[in-house]
């Protein structure tokens, strides 16, 4: 929609200011709700692997292989579709992920239903990992064009001020995804109902979001609000038309912002820095995440081992929380914070590579040091895909464009997605020929390489070249 409103007058503009205020609750609920969503679609079919094993007759490659389709697809799905939010209606891309998302495990429960793997074993392959392929795309809206829309109406100067804590709740939506689907999981089997129910749950509240959805206004310019980037915006159209006048050329109508392109996006500063630091920080979640359980059964039994790692899990709920907030203390300097967080862990981590091999560990001091990792970690990971890509996304070049967040998140996400799962293949291999102690020094490697691509901007934080007050991006 064209952004050609005149700059209102102080008295409009303080209407505009309570309208966008009042909206800006909606804004954070629905798009809470669509990446929760999202997290716990996908988390329900994990919880009842050991069902579509035993009961669906789904061989162990099938369901590897699922995992390793979706991860493939959602990685490039997030710089996909965080392009598509920039160029058309962010509010129908968000609808279209949940309705193909809900679509994806209704045609699961089909297989399930008709019992596709007695007829042809090899179709019924190709069928769900077809379908899981496109899975991981719809699954992938969530994330970057949720933060766009976040970005658009979380715009005022206090917001802006308070960016990190308020990104930093908004990302506890995976983390509530995630423990609901254990819970509705639970439920399903705990009252007796087939197991198919806890995919059909998933795909039917899906389906409901998106068309709750639909309702959302993506912009405030959509509801007359002209925002602090649309007058940027509109006073270097006006400048450039006062230029072209004195030259006797005529400017061509103002017709919005248009959406950035890959290229300029990772031309921001720290764009592709933030990209491949964040895949070196996914891939030690994505490691502590699917192998935590595994190394602790090594030591503990497994219901001790799952009791004990579900504390990282726990700690990474805050961490986006308590990441964001001090950045804000600091004036957004979220580099720094997220350094220092890093730098925690790897202390951490080495003492799992001295004490891993030894099978010397206190469950009580296991509990706490995982807490406190999940925190570490958890931090930085959800800041980097939210509040820090709304900081790069507002650089002074594209300044007045709000088209170009969800490319930048995107981008940010896709490309640590792909570097963490290609990561995770080392893994195993190295733990094999060395032993546990080589993996966590490996993770170590991993958090110095990150926090080091962020070298430069830590220092530019610390050692400011001229006082500024707009937020340090």
């Amino acid at each position: 929609m064209s952004e050609t409103k005149p700059l209102v007058e102080d008295g409009k503009d303080l209407e505009m200011f309570r309208r966008l205020k009042a909206y800006q609750p909606w804004a954070f609920f629905i798009t809470f709700g669509g990446y929760f969503m999202a997290h716990f679609s996908r988390k329900c079919y994990s919880t009842i692997k050991s069902q579509l094993e035993n009961d669906a007759g789904f061989s162990k490659f099938l369901l590897s292989t699922m995992d390793t389709v979706f991860m493939g697809t959602y990685a490039a799905g997030n710089i996909i579709n965080g392009k598509l939010g920039d160029t058309f209606n962010p509010t129908t891309i968000l609808a279209i992920g949940l309705f193909g998302s809900g679509a994806c495990l209704f045609l699961i429960n089909v297989a399930l239903w008709f019992d596709f793997v007695s007829f042809n074993v090899t179709l019924t392959n190709i069928f769900v990992l077809g379908v899981y392929f496109l899975f991981g795309f719809f699954q992938a809206t969530g994330g970057p064009v949720g933060t766009a829309v976040m970005g658009n109406w979380f715009c005022d100067e206090a917001s802006v001020k308070n960016r990190g804590t308020i990104f930093g709740f908004w990302t506890c939506h995976q983390y509530c995804g995630d423990v609901t689907a254990a819970l509705c999981t639970a439920w399903v089997l705990g009252v007796g109902l087939p197991y198919w129910y806890a995919l059909l749950i998933p795909a039917l509240t899906n389906v409901a979001w998106a068309f709750l959805t639909m309702q959302l206004v993506p912009d405030p310019h959509n509801m007359g609000i002209i925002t602090p980037e649309v007058k940027i915006r509109l006073a270097k159209y006006e400048a450039k038309k006062k230029e072209m006048a004195e030259r006797g050329e005529a400017a061509e109508a103002d017709t919005g912002p248009a959406a950035i392109t890959y290229l300029a996006a990772i031309r921001l500063p720290m764009v592709a820095q933030y990209a491949f630091a964040f895949g070196f920080f996914k891939l030690t979640n994505y490691v502590l995440f699917f192998w935590l359980p595994y190394f602790l059964g090594t030591v503990f039994d497994d219901v001790t081992a799952n009791l004990i790692a579900s504390l990282y899990s726990v700690g990474m709920m805050p961490g986006g929380i308590i990441v964001g907030y001090v950045s804000d203390v600091f004036g957004g300097r979220r580099a720094v914070v997220i350094g220092v967080f890093m730098c925690m862990l790897i202390v951490f981590l080495g003492f799992f590579a001295k004490f891993s091999d030894s099978g010397d560990m206190d469950p009580i001091l296991l509990l706490a040091m995982l807490g406190c990792m999940g925190i570490l970690v958890g931090g930085p990971n959800n800041i980097i895909t939210s509040a820090v890509a709304a900081d790069l996304a507002s650089h002074p070049s594209v300044r007045g464009s709000n088209k170009s967040l969800g490319t930048v998140t995107g981008l940010i996400n896709g490309c640590g997605s792909i570097t963490a799962s290609i990561g995770l293949l080392v893994v195993r291999p190295l733990e094999d020929a060395y032993g546990w102690a080589s993996v966590w020094l490996f993770l170590i490697a991993c958090t110095f390489t990150g926090t080091a691509l962020m070298g430069t901007k830590i220092y530019a934080e610390l050692f400011p070249q001229s006082r500024t007050s707009a937020v340090v991006v």
